[in-house]
């Protein structure tokens, strides 16, 4: 019999894209999101799994959902992601993704499930002092949003020494692309993300894409970014379940393709991949951003035996752009 695994935020856009993931590695999955940001329909109707609609500071119906089901394990991406919303609307974040958080993990403790894989972030490090940056890199978080993801890193820390919570946890880099067979993709609403936007510009909703500094000591003058295909992302966090499952103890691993592209690099390749003009408004650089934000996955290849299939700058984009134009048309 497969195991049952619960994915907070699943209707979101890693978190589908795990849930399609541990569907093709022979898991049962139950969603649960409050569809603050998520997409109904592509759990319903694309990957068709249970979905609960609620949230994770709703303590009675994690009681009855924990009662009910048998889960092994609990794979959590129900957060607040936008760093500038978070730096104007703290309390918002430190709500949800810091006491939703607990609340989760202390039901789960009450039911005795104690595998968890959390969804957390390069935002930890700040401005990195060494590139790539390693998982000992020293923490800097800049915003209420890192600081909250950094918050529930040092409880899962704290619960493993207290109550055996066994947790792996993912500090991603820019999650970027879609399912290469095109079932889901990135749909924000408000977009934040780069590669979206560029592909918006191109599909004519949006006017123009905004570089914010050009001055930079980079190649080209702007940012240089970790992107990572979504995909790639998702089946990290399923061989990260494998070895809890198996056994293993708590972790944190970088996912990262090591090697970063600048945001013209990234609209460059877009000009290639749509065919179309993509207009560039030059702007101030925005506090808080960071030269150059790379990671090394070197951990997360050796002790899970994670290999990334798509590291091509192009390939993401590519198949992005494959999303947007269904999504779009």
């Amino acid at each position: 019999m497969s195991q049952t695994i619960l994915v907070t935020g699943g209707a979101g856009y890693i978190g589908s894209h795990a849930v399609l993931a541990l569907q093709q590695a022979g898991y049962e999955v139950i969603v649960l999101d409050n569809l603050s940001y998520g997409h109904r329909e592509l759990v319903e109707q694309v990957l068709k799994v249970k979905l609960i609609v609620g949230d994770t500071s709703d303590r009675a119906l994690l009681d009855q959902l924990f009662a009910t089901h048998n889960i092994a394990a609990v794979m959590h991406f129900a957060a607040y992601i936008a760093v500038g919303e978070s730096v104007v609307e703290p309390a918002k974040y430190y709500r949800n993704n810091v006491i939703g958080t607990l609340t989760l993990l202390e039901a789960m403790l009450n039911a005795s499930i104690n595998k968890f894989i959390f969804s957390s972030t390069c935002a930890l490090y700040g401005e990195p002092k060494i590139v790539p940056i390693p998982e000992d890199h020293p923490f800097n978080p800049i915003s209420p949003y890192a600081t909250s993801k950094l918050m529930v890193e040092q409880m899962l820390s704290d619960f493993d020494v207290a109550y055996n919570l066994k947790s792996v946890r993912f500090r991603y880099f820019n999650a970027a692309g879609a399912d290469p067979n095109g079932l889901l993709g990135e749909d924000h609403s408000p977009e934040t993300h780069l590669i979206p936007l560029v592909l918006l510009t191109a599909l004519g909703k949006r006017d123009s894409v905004s570089i914010f500094g050009t001055d930079y000591s980079t190649k080209d003058g702007t940012c240089v970014r970790d992107y990572i295909h979504v995909a790639d992302l998702a089946q990290a966090h399923v061989l990260g379940l494998d070895y809890l499952l198996k056994g293993g103890e708590s972790q944190v691993f970088n996912l990262g393709n090591g090697n970063g592209f600048s945001v013209r690099e990234v609209i460059e390749t877009a000009k290639q991949v749509t065919g179309k003009e993509i207009k560039i408004v030059e702007s101030d650089r925005r506090p808080g951003d960071p030269p150059i934000l790379v990671g090394s996955s070197d951990k997360a290849r050796k002790i899970i035996g994670w290999n990334p299939k798509y590291p091509d700058v192009n390939e993401i984009i590519t198949h992005a752009w494959q999303w947007h134009q269904k999504r779009h048309q």
